[in-house]
Parts: C-alpha cells; structure tokens; sequence
C-alpha cells in the first residue's frame, strides 16, 4: 500500500470512529431530554454532537470528492500522444 492509500484508508477509519461518537452523543442527547421531564439538559450535552458532526462534514466531504479527484487526475497522467505515463 502506498502512503496515499494509507492515508485514505485512515481517513476513512478516522470517520467511521467519530460516526459512532456523533450517535452515541445524539443518544446521550434524547436520553437527557427524556429523563429531564421538560427541564432542559446541560448545555455541554446539548452541543456535544456538534464537534463530531464538524468533523463528519470535512471527511465525508473529502471522501466523497476522491473519486472526482482520481479521475482528474488519471486525465492529466495521459501525454500527447494518448499513451498513459507512470501512474501514481
């Protein structure tokens, strides 16, 4: 495996982890809405999904752009001629 696709493959794993933070702190959520009887929950549980929602924006972003990135890519590997150069 290259470096890229170490990095990628981090990236992705990097994701799924913070996806199960993001649920379990949405959980944690209703739960103290629940429980409080109408009483608002603390605030710091109230924003807690918001660091890990961040965080699922940037990679999912960057993931779901990799396959436009690839393909540019390809298309500039490519010479004159039509014939591909060394591939990365």
């Amino acid at each position: 495996m290259t470096s890229m696709q170490n990095a990628r493959s981090g990236i992705r794993q990097f994701h799924r982890w913070v996806s199960m933070a993001f649920t379990l702190s949405v959980i944690a959520n209703f739960v103290a809405m629940g429980v409080g009887k109408g009483a608002q929950p603390p605030a710091w549980i109230t924003y807690a999904p918001l660091l890990p929602l961040a965080l699922l924006l940037f990679t999912g972003l960057y993931m779901f752009a990799l396959p436009y990135l690839d393909r540019r890519g390809a298309r500039r590997s490519i010479d004159d001629r039509g014939t591909p150069t060394a591939a990365i």
